[in-house]
């Protein structure tokens, strides 16, 4: 078969151009469909879920590992359920600390881990979702979680954090835990107040979204306390659909 010809200087090839116009419109069309099945089916609210983020890169010398690692434990002894980006590093850590807070035996897979990840090469994991894009992976995210955890990392991790702010800023999201973890953050935070705040990008109520903590147990108090409101509206919520109705209501007349 002989090669197609370049188009001449200065032309348009237009089998490029219906090709690109065909991709797009077909993506459009997807994320169409996405938001109708999220309007047919709300976030899950079954199970509260802790997102965590963070580098990959960390070492286990590092005391940030270690930080990592106990704060998986205690959220996974709580009940709650862990979401991670999976790979090495803080997610490793995380993910190692959340089985043993559940299990003895880590490498049996009965765990309470939701992992959204392109690597399933992790022994601590019940459940691994594999995305194509970074986009998606983040939709899962937000899918997923009651709450989320930013520990420190590079453009990716600030690319999650910065997600999760947007959403909560536009109301995407109900008023849910969006928690940075140490130092690293401060200077993110610092910049936004110094520059978009000061300009009037946006509010202050914007800015005071995340909640910066600088350990362990900080974290693990919000989280658990917001655990705590979720359970008892869900309780509230239970017992309000499975109550019978009363006496008036079984003779009320149509």
């Amino acid at each position: 078969m002989k090669p197609r010809p370049e188009p001449a200087h200065g032309c348009i090839d237009e089998t490029a151009v219906d090709l690109v116009e065909i991709i797009d419109g077909s993506v459009a069309q997807l994320w169409e469909t996405i938001e109708s099945l999220e309007r047919l089916q709300p976030r899950n609210l079954e199970r509260f879920r802790v997102s965590i983020f963070g580098s990959g890169r960390i070492e286990e010398s590092d005391p940030l590992y270690s930080d990592a690692e106990n704060l998986g434990q205690r959220l996974a002894e709580a009940g709650c359920d862990i979401v991670t980006g999976g790979g090495g590093g803080l997610m490793h850590a995380v993910d190692l600390g959340a089985s043993r807070g559940k299990l003895s035996d880590p490498a049996d897979g009965d765990l309470p881990i939701r992992l959204v990840t392109d690597d399933s090469n992790s022994p601590f994991v019940e459940r691994v979702y594999r995305h194509r894009t970074f986009f998606s992976r983040l939709h899962h995210f937000v899918r997923l979680s009651s709450a989320f955890i930013v520990l420190p990392g590079g453009i990716g991790s600030t690319l999650e954090a910065m997600m999760v702010w947007q959403l909560l800023q536009v109301k995407h999201l109900p008023p849910i835990p969006f928690i940075l973890y140490g130092e690293h953050w401060r200077g993110l935070v610092r910049w936004i107040e110094d520059e978009s705040l000061r300009r009037g990008y946006i509010d202050r109520s914007d800015a005071d979204l995340p909640v910066l903590v600088d350990t362990v147990d900080d974290a693990v108090g919000l989280i658990l306390e917001t655990k705590a409101k979720f359970e008892r509206t869900r309780a509230i919520g239970q017992a309000t659909v499975q109550s019978p109705p009363s006496h008036d209501e079984q003779h009320e007349k149509p």
